[in-house]
């Protein structure tokens, strides 16, 4: 083994977990590191930056139900601020915030994501971690120290990538209304969230149902969003049906009712907008016209969700009139 590799393997298999008489060993550091290594063989994290990211989320939680411990909870971001402790992993805080550093602990993911960046490691083990025997004998160290009665199950579910099976599960049922209990953890309501907005986009082909926009990243980065038409944060409804593939101008529009849809599936423009669009077409000349819809016609919106959005949100801006001209 190479010395820097060794060094490594050594620092891996000596991680403070924490352990106890009562509770035992806390695994949320090896699990996270784990999660991290297969990201970066799944190409997901392509440069030395490691975000909090729904993608990352899953596949923590997807080990913590198979490596976890009932006796502690599976909060991410327990591991992900403690890791820095172990000298090889490091935080990138937020502008402005370093001063509150020395006093900071995390109560909660958010509150986590809104004083770190993102973390990263030694710039050597990023490096070991880009060649795949690197990455194996580490796998193999955090295997063998901390899950060793596990290591099948560990190369099994190497092998999965959970954000991208809760998105085809998601897309398979038509999506889902929650209860209240099922939105308690934070970390899958992230997951959730973000699966909902990812499948919507993608039955849009990564289009704005309202302009048409599509405009995509070379890091797959599209300027759409998946919109719901009624409130998650009211009906909890992650069905894809109640979702809409829109552009960030015309999502924050939507939202505040200054245009909805009809059950004919044509745009309603607000009769009180005051517009200057000196390079592109205004909002008011989309009236009358027909959104962009899904290809499978189960996933067009939702006939009550478009007449609640109509009703509840664009008449809050005491439209008057609801005619246009047959397009």
């Amino acid at each position: 083994m190479k010395p820097r590799l060794e060094y490594y393997a050594k620092k891996l298999s000596r991680l403070n977990t924490n352990k106890n008489k009562s509770r035992g060993v806390a695994p949320h550091k090896p699990i996270l590191l784990l999660s991290v290594i297969e990201l970066i063989e799944q190409g997901l994290i392509k440069q030395n930056k490691i975000f909090l990211s729904p993608e990352l989320i899953a596949a923590f939680l997807k080990y913590w139900s198979h490596l976890g411990s009932d006796l502690h909870r599976s909060n991410i971001y327990l591991p992900f601020f403690h890791l820095k402790s172990e000298g090889f992993w490091h935080l990138a805080i937020n502008p402005n915030l370093e001063s509150f550093a020395p006093s900071f602990k995390p109560s909660s993911l958010t509150a986590l994501q809104e004083f770190v960046n993102y973390a990263y490691l030694d710039e050597e083990l990023y490096e070991i971690l880009q060649d795949p025997i690197g990455r194996t004998t580490l796998v193999n160290v955090l295997a063998s120290t901390y899950f060793s009665d596990k290591t099948k199950s560990i190369e099994n579910l190497f092998q999965i990538n959970s954000f991208k099976d809760f998105q085809d599960r998601l897309r398979e049922q038509g999506g889902k209304v929650y209860t209240v209990e099922e939105l308690a953890d934070e970390g899958k309501s992230v997951v959730r969230d973000a699966a909902f907005r990812e499948v919507v986009v993608s039955i849009y082909d990564h289009r704005c149902a309202f302009c048409h926009l599509r405009v995509i990243s070379s890091n797959s980065q599209n300027i759409v969003d998946g919109s719901h038409i009624k409130r998650f944060s009211e009906f909890r409804d992650d069905r894809i049906d109640n979702g809409l593939s829109l552009c960030k101008n015309h999502h924050w529009a939507f939202d505040r009712g200054w245009f909805t849809v009809d059950d004919d599936y044509r745009i309603i423009i607000f009769e009180g907008l005051r517009e200057e669009f000196p390079n592109t077409k205004p909002m008011k000349e989309f009236h009358g016209e027909h959104i962009i819809l899904p290809n499978q016609s189960s996933y067009f919106p939702r006939i009550d969700a478009l007449r609640w959005h109509r009703e509840t949100i664009f008449n809050q801006n005491e439209q008057l009139s609801l005619t246009y001209e047959d397009s």
